[in-house]
Protein backbone atom coordinates (compact mmCIF):
# COMPACT_ATOMS: atom_id res chain seq x y z
CA UNK A 1 0.00 0.00 0.00
CA UNK A 2 0.92 3.90 -1.06
CA UNK A 3 1.64 6.07 1.67
CA UNK A 4 0.05 9.41 0.44
CA UNK A 5 -0.07 11.18 3.52
CA UNK A 6 2.46 14.03 4.03
CA UNK A 7 4.98 14.30 6.50
CA UNK A 8 4.88 16.69 9.13
CA UNK A 9 6.68 19.95 8.88
CA UNK A 10 9.61 20.32 11.48
CA UNK A 11 7.52 23.14 12.90
CA UNK A 12 3.84 20.79 13.03
CA UNK A 13 6.55 17.94 14.82
CA UNK A 14 8.03 20.27 17.19
CA UNK A 15 4.44 21.13 18.57
CA UNK A 16 3.28 17.84 19.18
CA UNK A 17 6.62 15.71 19.89
CA UNK A 18 8.25 15.68 23.03
CA UNK A 19 11.41 13.67 23.63
CA UNK A 20 10.87 12.35 27.58
CA UNK A 21 14.73 12.82 27.81
CA UNK A 22 15.00 16.53 27.02
CA UNK A 23 12.40 17.08 29.88
CA UNK A 24 14.28 17.63 33.12
CA UNK A 25 14.17 14.81 35.89
CA UNK A 26 12.72 15.71 38.87
CA UNK A 27 13.04 13.82 42.08
CA UNK A 28 9.90 12.05 44.03
CA UNK A 29 12.42 10.45 46.53
CA UNK A 30 15.82 9.43 47.48
CA UNK A 31 17.07 7.72 44.47
CA UNK A 32 13.61 8.12 42.66
CA UNK A 33 12.87 10.67 39.75
CA UNK A 34 11.04 11.27 36.47
CA UNK A 35 10.85 12.62 33.29
CA UNK A 36 6.92 14.80 33.22
CA UNK A 37 4.81 15.16 30.41
CA UNK A 38 1.56 17.51 30.99
CA UNK A 39 -1.55 17.63 29.16
CA UNK A 40 -4.86 19.33 29.69
CA UNK A 41 -6.71 16.45 31.15
CA UNK A 42 -3.68 13.70 32.41
CA UNK A 43 0.14 13.76 33.42
CA UNK A 44 2.28 10.92 32.38
CA UNK A 45 5.60 9.81 33.91
CA UNK A 46 8.49 8.13 32.89
CA UNK A 47 9.98 7.08 36.06
CA UNK A 48 13.26 5.03 37.12
CA UNK A 49 14.64 3.96 40.24
CA UNK A 50 17.65 3.14 41.65
CA UNK A 51 17.84 -0.40 43.22
CA UNK A 52 15.77 -0.39 46.93
CA UNK A 53 15.08 2.75 46.39
CA UNK A 54 11.96 3.74 48.56
CA UNK A 55 9.05 5.74 47.84
CA UNK A 56 7.18 6.73 51.07
CA UNK A 57 3.73 6.23 51.71
CA UNK A 58 0.85 8.66 50.29
CA UNK A 59 -2.21 9.79 48.54
CA UNK A 60 -3.37 11.72 45.34
CA UNK A 61 -6.42 12.79 43.92
CA UNK A 62 -5.50 11.58 40.58
CA UNK A 63 -6.48 7.83 39.78
CA UNK A 64 -2.92 5.89 38.63
CA UNK A 65 -2.29 3.70 36.18
CA UNK A 66 1.26 2.20 36.78
CA UNK A 67 3.40 0.32 33.90
CA UNK A 68 6.52 -1.77 34.93
CA UNK A 69 8.75 -0.90 31.48
CA UNK A 70 11.85 -2.88 33.44
CA UNK A 71 12.54 -3.84 36.87
CA UNK A 72 10.32 -4.62 39.94
CA UNK A 73 8.63 -2.84 42.50
CA UNK A 74 6.36 -4.16 45.63
CA UNK A 75 4.31 -1.79 45.58
CA UNK A 76 1.95 -1.48 49.25
CA UNK A 77 -1.53 -0.84 48.59
CA UNK A 78 -3.88 -0.74 51.70
CA UNK A 79 -1.23 -2.74 54.01
CA UNK A 80 -1.18 -5.09 51.25
CA UNK A 81 2.36 -5.62 48.88
CA UNK A 82 1.81 -6.18 45.49
CA UNK A 83 4.98 -7.92 43.70
CA UNK A 84 4.79 -5.90 40.25
CA UNK A 85 7.76 -6.81 37.51
CA UNK A 86 8.25 -6.02 33.96
CA UNK A 87 4.64 -6.21 32.36
CA UNK A 88 2.94 -5.66 34.53
CA UNK A 89 0.32 -2.71 35.13
CA UNK A 90 -1.99 -1.56 38.41
CA UNK A 91 -4.85 0.74 38.64
CA UNK A 92 -4.78 2.84 41.61
CA UNK A 93 -7.89 4.81 42.38
CA UNK A 94 -7.83 8.49 43.58
CA UNK A 95 -7.41 8.84 47.32
CA UNK A 96 -5.62 5.52 48.03
CA UNK A 97 -3.02 4.83 49.98
CA UNK A 98 0.72 3.59 48.46
CA UNK A 99 4.07 3.05 48.38
CA UNK A 100 6.98 1.50 46.92
CA UNK A 101 10.44 -0.50 47.50
CA UNK A 102 12.18 -1.00 44.60
CA UNK A 103 13.55 -4.58 43.73
CA UNK A 104 17.32 -4.66 43.92
CA UNK A 105 16.84 -5.01 39.92
CA UNK A 106 15.89 -1.03 39.92
CA UNK A 107 12.98 0.48 38.19
CA UNK A 108 11.74 1.74 35.05
CA UNK A 109 8.02 2.67 34.49
CA UNK A 110 5.23 4.74 32.82
CA UNK A 111 3.08 6.55 35.12
CA UNK A 112 -0.51 8.03 33.69
CA UNK A 113 -2.57 10.57 36.24
CA UNK A 114 -6.13 11.65 35.74
CA UNK A 115 -7.06 14.05 36.45
CA UNK A 116 -3.39 15.99 35.77
CA UNK A 117 -1.11 15.95 38.91
CA UNK A 118 -0.34 19.53 39.54
CA UNK A 119 2.02 19.13 41.94
CA UNK A 120 4.69 17.20 39.67
CA UNK A 121 4.11 19.88 37.15
CA UNK A 122 5.10 22.47 40.00
CA UNK A 123 8.24 20.95 40.87
CA UNK A 124 8.83 20.47 36.55
CA UNK A 125 8.34 24.32 36.69
CA UNK A 126 10.38 24.86 39.23
CA UNK A 127 13.19 22.92 38.07
CA UNK A 128 12.79 24.64 35.00
CA UNK A 129 13.08 28.17 36.55
CA UNK A 130 16.25 26.88 38.34
CA UNK A 131 18.11 25.85 35.33
CA UNK A 132 17.62 28.97 33.74
CA UNK A 133 18.96 31.23 36.21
Amino acid sequence: MEEKEPYATQEEHSRRVIRYKDVPAIGLAPGLKTHIIAAERMTLSMASGEPNAHLPSHRHESEQILIVMDGAIDLVVEGKKYHLAQGDVMVLPSNIEHEGYVSDKGLSAIDVFSPPRHDFVAKLEEVKRSQKG
